[in-house]
């Protein structure tokens, strides 16, 4: 199967056979908007079941991670209401509602999820077990598992509490000062929603800066969390307990993550102008276009409003040459899940462009540091692994401005994993001869119509 200029694709994925990701045909072209922001999503399901009364979604990433959070808070006796396209109606029980649930409830691949909702339960006096897929089952629980206990929940996990299944036992909580090792918004979160049914305040001292919108959105439906330091820095995070949660509707803007895709694809591709419509701007969030910009990208801003939870703009991109740069550790967290996008773009760049202080990579749904660098290697790129990062020997300065960066002609091992598999097919738009992913089906986690969105941008 073949996705690019030549034929349009129905779907993102293609039932597990290779796929071809051909050349697109003249750069990326026109106005694009999308999927839904999928952290957001996963939060407005997750905290719009504790609020009071009914919360309205728009904007809502339909993909296979955020749907198990939705069977997740149905199997915890939230009545969630598919509306229409990216729109639901979340009934919420309140913070002391939920109900146990009746049987095991599989995350399937949503790390947020495993994650997050031992937090949600922790308050709540019931027996809750959570597992998942291979990947999932293989993710280190002990940073949720230690606190939530110290906190008054009782939680035991596989292999001495470090893995996945994990078994909660909610019941009363204390709040409790937390010094997170590794800067993670997901282990911030799952001890703030902790902390909302908790006595007295929970702080979380963040060693570096991590996406907020936990914050953002408790503070949306009246809740009382703030952050000693910068928004964009280390700093510590207090929640105080709250006797209900009452949250306005949610819109859910862009998934920026989902952006940094057509971005990149757009810098790398000649006579590209691209426009991305309503896509969160968080700050925690948009590392990305501070590294992009010091590389030389033609990325700008056309748009910003501030006015909901979440601030929301349009991006446009032209294509660029780029040159290499150096991600210092104290970037990383603001584009976790760019980084692999990003080593493309180093790998188009004129010179050499290091990383370091990205060891948390490899526990993502596959070893991304492992993973990425087999790619570019598999493109003809030099790349030097170390633990934490790499280095990556840029082409650019080997071409000229309307070839493109690599011949392709090669086929990428994406391991199940959605964010490699994005990173293989851009490979192949602005390759010479396009390049094979052995498996496309993980695309819909993140990005559902990947494919058809590049399709239709990517044509003369």
């Amino acid at each position: 199967m073949i996705y690019g200029q030549e034929e349009r694709a129905h779907d993102a994925h293609a039932n597990g056979r290779d796929v071809l990701f051909a050349p697109v045909a003249a750069g990326l072209k026109g106005t694009v908007r999308v999927p839904g922001d999928k952290s957001i999503s996963h939060r407005a399901v997750m905290l719009g079941g504790v609020s009071e009364g009914r919360v309205e979604v728009t904007g809502f990433l339909r993909s296979a991670d955020t749907l198990a959070t939705v069977d997740a808070m149905r199997a915890l006796g939230v009545r969630v209401d598919e509306e229409g396209e990216g729109q639901l109606t979340v009934h919420g029980v309140g913070l002391e509602g939920l109900r146990e649930p009746t049987d095991v409830i599989d995350v399937r691949n949503a790390g947020t999820l495993i994650r997050l909702l031992p937090g949600l339960v922790a308050g709540s006096r019931f027996l809750c077990v959570l597992t998942g897929d291979a990947s999932i089952r293989s993710r280190p629980m002990a940073r949720i598992v230690e606190p939530l206990s110290r906190m008054g929940a009782s939680v035991w996990g596989r292999d001495g509490d470090r893995l996945p299944p994990l078994v909660v036992r909610g019941g009363g909580l204390s709040g409790i000062h937390h010094q997170m090792e590794v800067a993670s918004a997901q282990v911030k979160s799952c001890l703030l929603l902790a902390g909302l049914s908790a006595e007295g305040e929970t702080q979380v001292v963040e060693p570096g800066p991590t996406r907020d919108h936990t914050e953002r959105m408790i503070r949306f439906g009246g809740g009382r969390v703030e952050k000693e330091g910068r928004v964009d820095g280390p700093g510590t995070v207090t929640v105080r307990p709250l006797e209900r949660l009452r949250l306005p509707g949610i819109d859910v803007p862009g998934d920026f993550s989902s952006a940094a895709f057509l971005i990149v694809a757009a810098l790398l591709a000649s006579e590209s102008d691209l426009l991305l419509e309503r896509v969160g701007l968080n700050p925690t969030r948009t590392g990305l276009l501070s590294v992009l910009e010091r590389m030389g990208a033609d990325v700008s801003i056309e748009r910003c409003d501030e006015s909901g939870a979440e601030p929301i703009g349009d991006l446009r991109a032209r294509s660029s040459r780029l040159l290499a740069t150096d991600v210092s550790a104290e970037e990383v967290p603001l584009m976790i899940d760019e980084l692999p996008i990003w080593a493309l773009a180093a790998a188009a760049a004129e010179g050499t462009s290091r990383v370091r202080g990205a060891r948390e990579l490899r526990v993502k749904e596959s070893d991304r540091l492992a993973t990425t660098a087999a790619l570019l290697r598999s493109l003809g790129v030099v790349v030097s692994a170390y633990e934490d990062g790499m280095d990556i020997v840029g082409v650019g300065g080997t071409r000229s401005d309307a070839e493109p960066p690599w011949v392709g002609d090669t086929r990428v091992l994406a391991g199940g994993d959605h964010r490699i598999a994005m990173v293989g097919a851009v490979a192949g738009y602005v390759s010479g001869k396009g390049v094979l992913v052995d498996d496309t089906d993980c695309i819909t986690v993140s990005f559902p119509g990947f494919a058809d969105t590049i399709a239709r941008v990517g044509q003369r």
